[in-house]
């Protein structure tokens, strides 16, 4: 795509990184047939050409609009545009980059402003975790649209004591430890039983996602320094011993954005090395399931006790299929261990409509996506929906009485039945 930039982008970073990825758009359009918002609302401003152009527009000069934003805004940036594209075009890059100029010129509404900051300081906030206690403690009283998004708190088990030579880093996260604590609690016992020891750096927090997706730039680079430093000693142990071979992603979400670390401070003088070694280190949970599962059949074998769900259907995140190009592990190695795993037969492609704090900001789009996903879901009879993000686990949930979980809580259950 032929760009001139507007001078007061042109020589800059982020000016440079977005005309290399204009540059490989060739027009072609096939981002359209699977971009979740085209196919609800059919504008070719709510699909991913449409919003390059807008994107385009905004760089060489053009004044954005409030409808610039709003058809920006309503992106899930599920990246499924980028998994079609024949010409690698970097959107979610590109995405990032429009909005940031959009946000410094259009002035959004107080009560969008409120919102905004809201979602940016309450779930990053250590006043987070006593605020959920207190819903889950009220949930039944809670009104139905409120009681969706406080999911009702399960005792975590304990967490394995053991210590191994091998050992990985854990992100707790910001809002997964509050709302669903024994997802990070069953990760730490599967590793446990192949011999891994899971730590959690104290001071590590929110990956930076939440603050970057809600136009916050700057404080979710903070967040990314943050992280990086409370990692640091593990990684490059200051006293001779081996550091951690992985930082470990039960949640796609964070996962996606840790693995960008690299990309996002590339230009830090002080931290472009170190982000660079975080993001070669992280590995979401199922790309060890090639280590793990020989490990733990080898340990137990490979008969599913009674009393576990055996009937699978797996929801893989966009965050994981489309951000991380990773596909298939899952469901082959759940398989492996017994479980009957299946993929929904229509649109398993398409996002949930989760997407982060999307279904606060769009809950309108995000209803639909939701119970479009779970009709395609449902269409398969399974006794349990699996997947691998909290966004998507609790979203889900909200709109179905079949259970929905994370993958790595079956293999748990399975572990401790046996």
């Amino acid at each position: 795509m032929q760009t001139q930039l507007a001078a007061e982008f042109r020589d800059t970073p982020d000016g440079q990184t977005a005309e290399a990825i204009l540059r490989r758009c060739v027009h072609c359009g096939f981002c359209t047939a699977t971009c979740p918002t085209y196919q609800l609302l059919g504008d070719e401003l709510d699909g991913p050409r449409g919003r390059i152009y807008l994107i385009k527009q905004v760089l060489e000069g053009a004044p954005p609009t409030r409808a610039t934003q709003r058809h920006l805004d309503r992106c899930l940036t599920c990246r499924n545009c980028e998994t079609t594209c024949p010409s690698g075009v970097e959107y979610g890059h590109l995405l990032d980059i429009g909005r940031k100029v959009v946000e410094t010129r259009v002035e959004r509404p107080v009560g969008e402003r409120a919102v905004r900051w809201l979602l940016r300081e309450g779930l990053t906030s250590p006043l987070f975790a006593p605020a959920m206690r207190l819903g889950q403690s009220v949930r039944a009283l809670l009104p139905e649209t409120l009681r969706a998004k406080v999911p009702e708190r399960r005792d975590p088990g304990v967490w394995p004591t053991t210590t191994h030579p091998r050992r990985v880093l854990l992100l707790a996260g910001c809002v997964q430890p509050a709302m669903l604590p024994q997802i990070n609690a069953a990760t730490a016992r599967v590793l446990d039983a192949a011999g891994i020891q899971t730590l959690i750096a104290p001071k590590a927090g929110c990956c930076g996602a939440l603050r970057f997706h809600l136009d916050d730039q700057v404080g979710a680079l903070a967040d990314m320094r943050a992280n990086i430093d409370a990692w640091w000693p593990w990684i490059a142990p200051t006293d001779g011993s081996p550091g951690v071979e992985a930082i470990v992603m039960n949640a796609s979400g964070c996962g996606v954005m840790v693995k960008d670390y690299a990309h996002a401070l590339r230009h830090d003088p002080d931290y472009a090395d170190k982000a660079r070694r975080v993001s070669e280190l992280t590995r979401d949970l199922s790309e060890l399931l090639p280590d793990l599962v020989p490990a733990w059949k080898a340990r137990l074998g490979d008969t599913l006790p009674d009393g576990i769900a055996r009937r699978v259907v797996f929801h893989p995140p966009c965050t994981l299929q489309h951000g991380q190009k990773l596909r298939g592990g899952v469901e082959r190695y759940l398989g492996e261990l017994g479980f009957t795993v299946t993929l929904a037969r229509q649109e398993s492609h398409l996002c949930c409509g989760s997407a982060g704090t999307y279904s606060v900001l769009q809950p309108g789009l995000s209803q639909q996506l939701r119970d479009r996903k779970l009709t395609h879901l449902q269409a398969e009879s399974p006794q349990v929906i699996v997947s691998a993000n909290i966004g998507c686990i609790t979203h889900l949930q909200s709109g179905t009485d079949t259970p929905v979980r994370h993958w790595v809580e079956l293999v748990d259950e399975w572990l401790a039945r046996v």
